[in-house]
């Protein structure tokens, strides 16, 4: 019978401490490549070059996030089960779609988003509104492992630089979502490859940055959240270890 899937205790110290982790080939085989294929095949006979803001602020291929091949990602690799570890003994609400990020190739006229956090003053929600969640999961379907290619740029420990903010200086329905500190930096690039997970605490600022590659950086992203995290929601702004039972030990003193 095979081992379950976890964190080892350095990963999670180091989840603790840069907020983000990855996985490398832990995707493969049939499940990475009809993911691949579905979405590739989208790109060549549904995209619509009018949409690409609208594409790129909330989904490429919105028709398939609930399709079996991008849902298998999830559920079919053993990522749940390291999803379902980094909360234990709390538990995850169901994941039941899938958002897919395409940065178009050879430095393509897309838009660019500043740092920020996920579901927090977001231009296409109203400013009261808040679409949170716990942690981010992205497996990377095609494109090439380099900083330039369309890679994601996240500030390393930015999650405890976010709750400070939002517990001092942040009103729920104020447009700004990052402090200008955090909001003028580029950022590390997370170089993986296709069949590569990377997972991301909610609070960790980033942006993505222009693919100057020949080839389109494909990302099928699941955003997955404790089973209260409704009521814990506006809380676990200020509180990044709110919503991992597991990780209030590890955190240092004074890093939030």
């Amino acid at each position: 019978m095979p081992r379950p899937m976890t964190w080892s205790d350095e990963e999670r110290r180091r989840f603790v401490d840069d907020g983000v982790l990855i996985r490398h080939g832990l995707v493969h085989g049939s499940v990475l490549s009809r993911a691949r294929d579905l979405v590739g095949g989208w790109l060549a006979e549904a995209y619509d070059p009018a949409r690409l803001t609208a594409y790129t602020e909330r989904s490429f291929a919105p028709e398939l996030e609930e399709h079996p091949d991008l849902l298998a990602l999830y559920q079919r690799s053993g990522l749940a089960e390291l999803a379902g570890d980094l909360l234990r003994p709390a538990t995850t609400a169901p994941v039941t779609r899938a958002q897919i990020q395409v940065r178009l190739p050879h430095g393509a006229q897309q838009p660019v988003k500043r740092m920020h956090v996920d579901g927090v003053s977001c231009p296409h929600l109203e400013p009261r509104d808040l679409r949170t969640f716990t942690f981010i999961v992205g497996v990377v379907l095609d494109g090439s492992a380099t900083a330039d290619a369309g890679a994601m740029h996240y500030v390393p420990g930015g999650h405890h630089r976010m709750a400070r903010y939002f517990a001092t200086d942040w009103v729920l329905g104020q447009p700004a979502q990052t402090p200008k500190d955090i909001d003028a930096q580029d950022g590390t690039a997370l170089t993986a490859e296709p069949g590569d997970v990377v997972v991301m605490h909610h609070l960790v600022p980033h942006r993505v940055g222009i693919n100057t590659s020949s080839t389109p950086r494909v990302m099928a992203y699941f955003r997955v959240s404790h089973t209260q995290h409704p009521d814990l929601a506006l809380r676990a702004l200020s509180d990044p270890w709110l919503e991992y039972p597991a990780f209030t030990a590890l955190a240092r003193p004074g890093t939030e």
